[in-house]
């Protein structure tokens, strides 16, 4: 069997550039469209969305066949909420607001068959979504499935280099959006304290040799998070980019 299932993780150990989008639409078939633009990968937000268990299966189902990989945010970062989307065939579980190194080291334990880590036993429809047997997709599940850490709030900064000494972790993603609120200033991303915090978030990610990821808002963002050492960022929401495409049709025909 090829142990190399999931092609994301491979990008990220290869040091090459990956871009992906946040699904927050449950919707089988908006999945199959951002999949057909040739995203890396596809973040399937149930923190923030009103994407149920059955809706998450069916939305990791709907990435078969392509080269696509299905990742899952979790409502928060407990064992049991990441057992389910990864017997379904998610390929990595992002963890929310990961703030100390007892956290991160719980949730890579989360996604690891024993003995390295504490997933249970029950993947009844993942090895469907990798085209595997049972006994095939565990022997393959420990080396593909990615540990995502999110960090995101004023104390996972104070902690940076303990968060980032845990090993197993695949990806350390600064979520903007809740660090600026945990500041108390939310939205405000050209704010001083924001920028210096976001600056020291990125020093010692790069400083574990861990991927850094983040969320880039324009083109020239992404290009300058690049140059900064970021190696996969989420480009936008699939919400976001079905309303801004809208609205400038109708800035177009208004004009």
């Amino acid at each position: 069997m090829d142990r190399t299932i999931n092609h994301f993780k491979k990008k990220l150990a290869d040091g090459k550039p990956s871009f992906g989008l946040i699904a927050t639409i449950p919707s089988i078939q908006t999945v199959q469209v951002l999949c057909a633009t040739g995203m890396d990968w596809l973040l399937f937000d149930m923190e923030h969305a009103p994407i149920d268990l059955s809706m998450a299966h069916a939305m990791i189902v709907a990435t078969s066949g392509t080269a696509t990989t299905p990742l899952v945010r979790i409502p928060w970062s407990l064992q049991w909420q990441a057992k389910a989307v990864l017997d379904f065939g998610a390929m990595g579980i992002a963890f929310p607001m990961i703030c100390t190194r007892e956290q991160a080291e719980a949730a890579v334990r989360s996604l690891r068959y024993p003995p390295v880590g504490d997933r249970l036993w029950g993947p009844f429809y993942a090895p469907l979504r990798w085209s595997s047997s049972m006994p095939d997709y565990i022997a393959a599940a420990n080396d593909n499935v990615l540990a995502i850490i999110t960090i995101e709030h004023a104390e996972a900064i104070r902690n940076i280099d303990e968060v980032m000494s845990t090993p197993g972790l695949d990806l350390a993603v600064i979520g903007p959006g809740d660090l600026a609120m945990s500041l108390g200033i939310p939205g405000q991303f050209d704010h001083p304290m924001f920028k210096a915090a976001v600056a020291e978030a990125e020093t010692g990610i790069l400083r574990s040799k861990v991927p850094l990821g983040g969320v880039a808002r324009t083109a020239d963002q992404a290009k300058q998070m690049l140059d900064r050492g970021y190696r996969t960022l989420a480009l936008t929401f699939d919400w976001m980019l079905l309303q801004n495409a809208a609205a400038r049709l109708l800035e177009d025909i208004r004009r």
